[in-house]
C-alpha cells in the first residue's frame, strides 16, 4: 500500500516527536530503531523510509531542540524577559520534566560524544543563543557564564535525590545570576 506524501511527512513529525520526548527523558543511545518506532505504532522497518540512520535521526533531533529552544530563549529578548525565562529554566518542573524542557541538560554528553558534524550543529545553535544574550546583557562573557550555570544547574539538580537540595540549587543559581546581572548594570 502506497501512503500519500502529507502521509510520511506526518509519520515523521511524529517519530521525531517521539524520539526527541524519549531522548531527553532516557538518553538517546538508550533506545533502538525498533523502540523508537514501536511509540508511534510503526515496525522497525519503516525507520528507513525517513532516516538512512539513527545518527541522522539524532542530528536531526539535536538541530530542532536547540532550534526551539533558541525560539524559547533567545528571540526578541529585553532584560526582564530573560529574568522570566531564567526563573522557568531553573524550576523544579524543568527539573522533573526533563522530556519537555531545554535539550542541553539532558542531550549535552551525547552530544558531546557525538561526531564532529552532529557537535558543530549543536555549537552553532548554542553560540546564536548566546549571542541573543549577549545582546540583551551587553556582556559575550556574561552571557556564556549565565548559559553554562544555568545548563550545569540542571544537570546537578537532575542529579540529586532530594527535591530540597535540587530546590536549593536551583534557587542558589537563580540568585547568584540575578547578583550577576544586577552587577552588569551598574
Amino acid at each position: 500500500m502506497r501512503y500519500s506524501a502529507s502521509h510520511k511527512l506526518e509519520t515523521r513529525e511524529k517519530l521525531l516527536e517521539s524520539s526527541a520526548l524519549s531522548a531527553k527523558k532516557s538518553g538517546f543511545s538508550t533506545v533502538g530503531v525498533d523502540g523508537l518506532m514501536k511509540a508511534i505504532g510503526l515496525s522497525g522497518g519503516a525507520f528507513y523510509s525517513h532516516f538512512s540512520s539513527k545518527d541522522e535521526l539524532f542530528a536531526t533531533i539535536v538541530e530542532r531542540e536547540l532550534r526551539q529552544s533558541l525560539a524559547r530563549l533567545g528571540a526578541e529578548q529585553n532584560l526582564d524577559k530573560l529574568e522570566r525565562c531564567l526563573k522557568v529554566y531553573l524550576s523544579m518542573s524543568h527539573v522533573e520534566q526533563p522530556e519537555s524542557g531545554c535539550a542541553l541538560p539532558a542531550l549535552g554528553a551525547e552530544i558531546a560524544r557525538s561526531d564532529l558534524m552532529i557537535r558543530q550543529q549543536a555549537e552553532q545553535w548554542i553560540c546564536r543563543l548566546q549571542q541573543s544574550w549577549a545582546g540583551v546583557l551587553h556582556s559575550d562573557s556574561l552571557a556564556w557564564a549565565i548559559l553554562s550555570q544555568c545548563i550545569g544547574a540542571l544537570v546537578v539538580a537532575r542529579m540529586l535525590a532530594s527535591p530540597d537540595i535540587q530546590q536549593q540549587v536551583l534557587k542558589s543559581s537563580y540568585d547568584e545570576i540575578g547578583r550577576q546581572i544586577s552587577s552588569s548594570k551598574a
